[in-house]
C-alpha cells in the first residue's frame, strides 16, 4: 500500500470515532522517519484511547500492523508507528501544549474533508 492510501485510509478510520480536528502533515521532503503525520484529537483521554484501538484494530484487519504504539494506557498523548505513516493522537489540551503543527511548520499540510463516503484531501499550499 503506498503511504498515500495508507494515510488516507487511517483518516478514514479514525474518523469512524469522531476524531477532532484532523491535520495531515507530508514530511516526507524534511525528514526520513516517515512520509505523512497524520494528527487528531479526542475530547477525552478515553475517546483518545477509542480512537487509537479502533484504528490498532482496522489497521490489522487491512494488513497493516504497527511498529508501535506509545502512551495508549495513558491516551494523552498516543503515537502509532505505521512505518511510512505516524498517527499522532491528543487529548485536546495535550496536542495545543507540544503543538506538532507549530514544530513541523515547513511541512506541506493537507486539508482533510469528508465528502460523503470518499474523503478528498486538498493541498492547502498550492
Amino acid at each position: 500500500m503506498q503511504s498515500i492510501d495508507k494515510s488516507r485510509l487511517c483518516f478514514k478510520i479514525i474518523m469512524e470515532r469522531k476524531a477532532i480536528d484532523p491535520v495531515m502533515l507530508e514530511i516526507g521532503s524534511l525528514t526520513t522517519i516517515a512520509d505523512y503525520f497524520l494528527i487528531a484529537s479526542g475530547s477525552s483521554t478515553r475517546q483518545v484511547q477509542a480512537i487509537s484501538r479502533h484504528l490498532d484494530r482496522r489497521m490489522r484487519e487491512e494488513g497493516c500492523s504497527s511498529y508501535g504504539i506509545e502512551g495508549d494506557q495513558e491516551g494523552q498523548w498516543v503515537l502509532m508507528d505505521y512505518g511510512d505513516v505516524i498517527v499522532h493522537l491528543f487529548y485536546k489540551p495535550y496536542r495545543e501544549y507540544y503543538d506538532l503543527e507549530g514544530l513541523w511548520i515547513e511541512a506541506p499540510r493537507l486539508n482533510l474533508q469528508e465528502e460523503g463516503p470518499e474523503e478528498k484531501i486538498i493541498d492547502e499550499n498550492q
